[in-house]
């Protein structure tokens, strides 16, 4: 948690307490769903927390921003920031049952009313959205053949949290897109070969 509050010094005291709680409610989920890899536990707040608001530090939320958490497994990036974006509103996607009623109970232990969770394939779900959010979920192509129809209009964007070298996959798209090194703003090593995509 020291990790978090050492880039976002002004957190009130409802997101510090919502934040401060994931490691026990991941502890104990872990203990019956992979949401994230057992040895990854003790790293949760710089791998996964950390990790996910990263976005905040590169785009500029508006209020009543909608968002929708692509491939969201366990909840990362949606849940840290709906915490953070309590007057944005969050569908939490993804296709494995377990992991959906996994993150419904974490959404309902931090009461959070800004997040709904369905299992359903993105391809497959119908709204519009202002960010639609992923994380590593698959290729940056394929990700955005099975997202754009859920961009809502020429202002929205796709967020994508990816690692290592994917200079050939940008090569791929038929979109604009902005590459942002998270290095810049977060100086431990996990963060070294992370970045984050804006596709427009």
């Amino acid at each position: 948690m020291e990790s978090v509050l050492k880039y976002f010094k002004n957190l009130d005291a409802d997101k510090k307490i919502k934040l401060d709680s994931l490691f026990d409610i991941y502890s104990e989920l872990n203990r019956n769903v992979n949401l994230i890899s057992r040895k990854d536990l003790a790293h949760l707040y710089i791998n996964h927390v950390l990790h996910s608001l990263s976005i905040l530090k590169f785009i500029d939320i508006k209020p009543n921003s909608t968002f929708i958490d692509v491939g969201t497994g366990g909840g990362f990036p949606g849940i840290p920031l709906a915490i953070c974006c309590p007057d944005s509103s969050f569908v939490l996607l993804d296709s494995t049952q377990k992991k959906i009623k996994a993150v419904e109970t974490i959404r309902n232990q931090l009461k959070l009313e800004n997040v709904e969770c369905f299992c359903q394939r993105a391809e497959n779900y119908k709204g519009k959205f202002d960010y639609v959010t992923g994380r590593a979920v698959a290729s940056l192509p394929k990700f955005i053949d099975n997202v754009k129809h859920l961009l809502k209009n020429k202002n929205s964007s796709v967020l994508y949290l990816k690692g290592g070298d994917f200079e050939d996959e940008l090569k791929l798209l038929n979109m604009n897109y902005i590459v942002f090194n998270i290095k810049d703003v977060f100086e431990e090593d996990y963060f070294e070969t992370k970045k984050l995509v804006k596709l427009f």
